[in-house]
């Protein structure tokens, strides 16, 4: 069974995308509930930081990082099932 390797992409990006906006919430309202993995992500992701504005640098982010690995993926599942 086949992907649909851009609604894989959309899907994956919102969701990476929501999932640092809420993580980095989560770790601002209890003062540092996984900073560890958002430290780590700011090293990736420049510009990023654990802020409010941190959070729309990092949906932005996390919504391309996921579209692009999501398609990817899809693309190749879809490829390795062909053969």
């Amino acid at each position: 069974m086949a992907l649909n390797a851009k609604a894989f992409g959309l899907a994956c990006g919102a969701l990476w995308g929501i999932m640092m906006v809420l993580m980095t919430w989560a770790s601002i309202f209890t003062g540092g509930y996984a900073s560890g993995f958002l430290n780590g992500i700011a090293g990736i992701y420049p510009g990023y930081s654990i802020t409010w504005l941190g959070s729309i640098i990092g949906l932005v982010y996390g919504f391309v990082d996921g579209l692009v690995g999501g398609y990817v993926f899809a693309w190749l599942y879809n490829w390795i099932e062909a053969r």
